[in-house]
Parts: structure tokens; C-alpha cells; sequence
């Protein structure tokens, strides 16, 4: 056998001599030959073949020697068009390889088109934003973990709002598809193609707010307008703004209360607004975190109607007596006042009012000084007033206020833990540095919320010793040891790791991230549980809400990135339900 290395020579003379014989000597020496000599032959001859035969007949994918400036621009073009079917092309096939999160500035007036001649190029719209796929292992581990919650809701829900992974079934809240509608841009931002361009068709053929059936303000707008409106910025797919103008179309009747201050409830059939069956008034978050969709919305279709019902909102609340910027959970429709003795908390029906007083000021390119007076304001008084230490250990923690202010109960719900990110916010755009120490002590907190439970992973509600009583620094109720999947810690670890660059904050994450795996991982999905506290029986509660797409996967997937601009929030203000806007009316 011939090695790698080893050749076949023949010598053939230049003597001069009849063809016949010349034929005769070659095939005299070719028979001369063993067989593995002419197999070799044989092989190299056959090689020759296929490869100039390939060379000659196919053009390989991308290749381009060199363009001249109007031909690379029609390319440029090219690749732009099927965007909406196929992201990951655009970062596969452009003559010059694009940073993640690259602007493409073209002429005003460009437009895109599906079908494109070959004499002539559609221009594409402008400022389309791109996003490259996961660059490191955990943010592919993210990315696997989506695609393995996407499967069971695809299979089990398509279409309906929520996967119930373990019954292999459904629960529709609002019947709008909300899983669907809610993670687009998370899909858009992962760069998982295939499942991003069926939930576009979905959202396409079958979106539909003619339903009798009422939905709830704030929900439907954090969740379907914002989700619809995020990956219309990414896009500038017009099919998105059409459906998000329909929506808020219908959504408009609850602003038309005696006193301005919006119903929480609203029929989109019908039209019909009311405030919610089991009370007369609204929750105050609800009402007053509806502001960055709304104004985004006028902006795009320069329409001032949807801005001015919530800029009003905010203006009404500015102006209402609050206990040192604390304001109560509960606010009447009709009279425009907060119900008195409500309780105060930066939890559940008070948490978001905090954190769009802020985003609402970054968002307006900081000219609402207003909104962040209040803001400041306000943290001023969770200081006074809801901050407090535990006993032995220290851990800053932010507790309630009953009774009109009276009482102080020392409990903290899951939801706060929103708080650090919305503070080293504040402090990154240029508010006291007291806030980013805050930041810091109250995310150690938090942690510690997963960190002391065996299964990693944070009750929905954590009541803190004050008075040393005990020798531990926090407990868990029974009642209380529940985890929705929820993403509000995930979501601060995310901010911190992008003002700080601390890479712990990574690695708490990634802890909690394997508690998700270990612990609320199922055959089809992703589940809640009822219990953080017993490795042996964690009660899996049969639900997979869409945040877990919209905000839990995705700030993991951004929080594992080492490109601080993946999402570079100098650029984009970030909704309650994780939908990214542009800063500025001009960066639309």
C-alpha cells in the first residue's frame, strides 16, 4: 500500500517515434503497472474531474472577491430583504461582517419589500436593529433552555396564552397569545430564526383583539402592546405598529373616567371600561406604568392621542399628597384620590409606579424634571420609612407600611428585588451615588432569598427579623414558599453586571439559573413550583407564564453576554415586561 507520501513516476522518452508505437508503449507500461498503481490513478484523475467541475459549474454561498461601491450597496441591500424571514442571514451572507446591535442608516423613505427583482433593489427601512447569536456558554445554555420551554408551548399551547407543561395543556388568560406576543423580541434578540419567523406569521394570520372578553389594562399593555411594539423598533415591520395601533385603539375607553385616571379593565369588543370586579379602584401601579408604550406609540405614528391620556395620568398622581413620595396601592378611577390607609410597598400594586417615574424621565431624553423629582423623592422616603437591617447578619431589606403609614410589617415580596436594577439605574444617569450603595446592599439581599433555600431558588414572599427574636436573618410562611419563575432578581443582576461590570453577579445568576434547571425543569416546559424549601417535594404548580419567555430567559441571556452593548441601555429604556424603546423622540 502506498503511503500519503508515496508517487507513481514514469519516465517516457522524447524520441520521436510512429503514434501506433508511442500507443503501444504506453499501454505496455500501464499494464506494467500493480493494481493499487492504477487505483491511485484512478483516484487522483477523478479528484481532478470533481474539482474543476465544481469550480467551473457552482458559485460558492457569499463569496465576493471585490464590488464596486454601487454594487456593494445593492448587495448590502440584498441581504436585508427577507430580515423578517430570516435574521440570522443578514449576519451570515453581508459583504462586511456587522457589530451585534448594529443601526443601519438608509435614505428616508426606504421601504421594505418581501419579492425583489433582480434589475431592482427595494431599499429597506431604516434604522433596523440586528443582533448576532449567543457568543458565550452560559448565554447558549440560555438559548437551549428557551428553545426547550418554546418546544412544550408550540406542541401543548400554540396560541394560547400560557403552557401548562405537565398536563400537556393550556390556560388563556386574555385569549391573545400571550407567550407568543410576549417573547418576540426575546426570540429576535436570542437570533432563533426559525422560531421567530412562525411566531410572526402567527402574530400575522391569526392576532385578533375583536374578542369578547375583558382584559386588563396594564397587563394587555406591558405585555402585547409593548412586546409589539419593541420588535417593531427592532424591525420596522409594519405589520407590528398596525396591530399595536388596533390594540390601543381599543384600549383608549379606560381613560374616560370622570377624573382622568384610567379603569383597570376593559372590554375589546365592546369597549366598554370598568374597574375591576372585586373593588372600585385601581391598583396604583397599574395605571401608572402604561406611560413608556403609550408615548412610544404617538411617537411613531405622531399621533399626540395616546401620550396625552398618559401623560395626564402622571400629571394627576404628581400632584396628589403622598407620605414622602411613598404613595398608597390603591387609586379610585372616578374621584382621582388614593384610598385612604392603603397599604404602602414597593410590592405587588405598588412596585412599577417607583420605577416609571424614572424610565419615564430617561425615556423623554431627561426633560420631564418632574417625574424625577418624584423619583428622587420617593427613594428618599423608602429610606425613612421602609428600609430597615435584620438582626444578626445586617441584610438591607425594604419592608410595608399598613394602616395609613402607622404600622411597619417587615416583609418583602419577591417583586422588590426589581429595586437595585431601578437604582443603579438612577445613579448611572446621574442621580446621588447614595442609591448605587443601596443598589448593592439590597441585591445582596435578595440573594440571599435564593441562596438560603436548598433548592436555589426564592420564595415568593420573605419576612425578616428586626427584633432578635431568632438567630436567622429571614424566614419563609408556608403560604409563602411558592416561585413563579419570576425575573425581577435576574433583571437587577443584569443592571448591576452593566454598571459595574462585577462579574459575581454573573455567577449568582448562573447559580440561579441551575435551580431553574434543577428544580422546575419538566418534560415540556418550564413550571412553577410550590415549594423553594424541600429539594423532595418542590409541588410543581403546572404553569409556565409568558415572563418567563419575555423577561426571565431574556435577562439571563443579556446578564451572561460579555458585549456590554448587546443591549446598551445609553440607547434603550427598558419596559416592566422587558420590551426595550429607544431613548428620545429622535431615535425612533
Amino acid at each position: 500500500m502506498f503511503g500519503r507520501g508515496d508517487h507513481v513516476s514514469l519516465h517516457l522518452t522524447e524520441e520521436k517515434v510512429p503514434q501506433k508505437k508511442s500507443s503501444f508503449k504506453f499501454k505496455r507500461q500501464w499494464n506494467q503497472l500493480s493494481k493499487c498503481q492504477k487505483s491511485v490513478i484512478y483516484m487522483v484523475g477523478l479528484i481532478f474531474l470533481i474539482t474543476t467541475f465544481y469550480i467551473v459549474s457552482v458559485e460558492p454561498k457569499g463569496a465576493v472577491i471585490s464590488v464596486d461601491n454601487a454594487s456593494r450597496s445593492q448587495y448590502d441591500r440584498q441581504t436585508l430583504i427577507n430580515i423578517r424571514n430570516d435574521p440570522r442571514d443578514v449576519a451570515e451572507n453581508a459583504v462586511e461582517p456587522h457589530n451585534e446591535n448594529q443601526v443601519l442608516e438608509e435614505p428616508q423613505g426606504a421601504q421594505m419589500n418581501n419579492k425583489v427583482d433582480s434589475e431592482q433593489v427595494a431599499e429597506p427601512p431604516k434604522n433596523v436593529v440586528l443582533f448576532g447569536g449567543p457568543s458565550t456558554v452560559r448565554q447558549k445554555a440560555v438559548v437551549k433552555a428557551f428553545q426547550h420551554a418554546w418546544k412544550g408551548y408550540r406542541q401543548f399551547a400554540w396560541g394560547h396564552d400560557h403552557l401548562k407543561p405537565i398536563s400537556e395543556s393550556y390556560q388563556d388568560w386574555f385569549g391573545l397569545g400571550l407567550s407568543i406576543v410576549d417573547s418576540l423580541d426575546t426570540m429576535y434578540i436570542m437570533h432563533l430564526t426559525e422560531e421567530y419567523q412562525e411566531a410572526r406569521t402567527w402574530v400575522d394570520k391569526h392576532l385578533n383583539f375583536d374578542v369578547n372578553r375583558d382584559v386588563n389594562l396594564f397587563e394587555v399593555t406591558i405585555r402585547v402592546l409593548g412586546g409589539l411594539l419593541s420588535i417593531y423598533h427592532f424591525t420596522k415591520d409594519d405589520m407590528y405598529l398596525q396591530k399595536a395601533t388596533d390594540l390601543a385603539d381599543r384600549l383608549l375607553p379606560c381613560f374616560e373616567s370622570e377624573s382622568g385616571i384610567p379603569y383597570s379593565d376593559i372590554n375589546l369588543f365592546t369597549r366598554k371600561a370598568h374597574a375591576p370586579k372585586w373593588s372600585p379602584d385601581s391598583s396604583t401601579s397599574e395605571v401608572t406604568t402604561i406611560q413608556l408604550e403609550f408615548k412610544y406609540l404617538s411617537w411613531v405614528t405622531d399621533n399626540p392621542k395616546y401620550e396625552n391620556v398618559v401623560t395626564k395620568v402622571s400629571q394627576l398622581v404628581h400632584k396628589l399628597e403622598k407620605t414622602d413620595g411613598l404613595v398608597p396601592i390603591f387609586i379610585n378611577a372616578n374621584t382621582g384620590q388614593f384610598r385612604a390607609f392603603a397599604t404602602i410597598t414597593l410590592g405587588a400594586r405598588g412596585d412599577s409606579y417607583y420605577e416609571y417615574l424614572l424610565k419615564q424621565w430617561i425615556q423623554s431624553d431627561k426633560s420631564l424634571d418632574y417625574l424625577k423629582n418624584d423619583y428622587v423623592e420617593s427613594i428618599a422616603g423608602v429610606e425613612k420609612h421602609l428600609a430597615k437591617k435584620t438582626v444578626p447578619n445586617g441584610f438591607l431589606f425594604i419592608g410595608e407600611l399598613l394602616g395609613g403609614a402607622r404600622d411597619f410589617k417587615p416583609k418583602m415580596d419577591h417583586l422588590t428585588c426589581y429595586l437595585p436594577g431601578t437604582l443603579a439605574l438612577g445613579a448611572h444617569n446621574g442621580l446621588p451615588n447614595s442609591h448605587l450603595k443601596m443598589a448593592e446592599d439590597l441585591l445582596t439581599t435578595c440573594y440571599q432569598t435564593y441562596a438560603q433555600q436548598p433548592t436555589f431558588l426564592a420564595p415568593e414572599i420573605t419576612y425578616f427579623n428586626i427584633q432578635g427574636e431568632n438567630s436567622n436573618d429571614m424566614y419563609v410562611k408556608s403560604n409563602d414558599a411558592h416561585n413563579l419563575l419570576r425575573p425581577e432578581f435576574i433583571e437587577s443582576l443584569w443592571y448591576m453586571y452593566q454598571f459595574t461590570g462585577n462579574t459575581t453577579y454573573q455567577d449568582w445568576g448562573w447559580q440561579i439559573f441551575q435551580g431553574f434547571e434543577n428544580y422546575t425543569k419538566v418534560a415540556n416546559g418550564y413550571t412553577s413550583i410550590g415549594n423553594v424549601k424541600n429539594t423532595a417535594n418542590v409541588r410543581p404548580r403546572d404553569m409556565m407564564e409568558s415572563f418567563f419567555l419575555s423577561e426571565t430567559l431574556k435577562y439571563l441571556y443579556l446578564l451572561f453576554s460579555d458585549d456590554p452593548k448587546l443591549l446598551d441601555l445609553k440607547k434603550y429604556v427598558i419596559n416592566s415586561e422587558a420590551h426595550p424603546f429607544p431613548i428620545g423622540r429622535g431615535n425612533i
